[in-house]
């Protein structure tokens, strides 16, 4: 069993920056890509970010140029920096290992807001 743990969310105000962290039980090199996703409140949980074991990334459009997704496998733990934030990226951020199987931590909350 693996096991994800997301932290790093918290309040901050338009414009400002959070990184996110990602914790696995396993290496995170493992795993074909790591994932980011958010679910804002009434919504879909929508992707926004994947890092792939070979270090490729892929962001969603409105994240691009704003958010970067990195891994540090000593650490087994992959990050989303997350900058110049607007209230509408608002939600709990996921994050995501795929494998064999499919295993999501429990989200962390980040709240945008003045």
């Amino acid at each position: 069993q693996v096991q994800l743990v997301e932290s790093g969310g918290g309040l901050v105000q338009p414009g400002g920056s959070l990184r996110l962290s990602c914790a696995s039980s396993r290496s995170v090199f493992s795993f074909r890509a790591m994932g980011w996703y958010r679910q804002a409140p009434g919504k879909q949980r929508e992707w926004v970010a994947t890092i792939t074991s070979t270090g490729n990334t892929n962001y969603l459009d409105s994240v691009k140029g704003r958010f970067t997704a990195s891994s540090d496998n000593d650490k087994n733990t992959v990050y989303l920096q997350m900058n110049s934030l607007k209230p509408e990226d608002t939600g709990v951020y996921y994050c995501k290992a795929d494998g064999t199987y499919g295993y999501w931590g429990q989200g962390t909350q980040v709240t945008v807001s003045s």
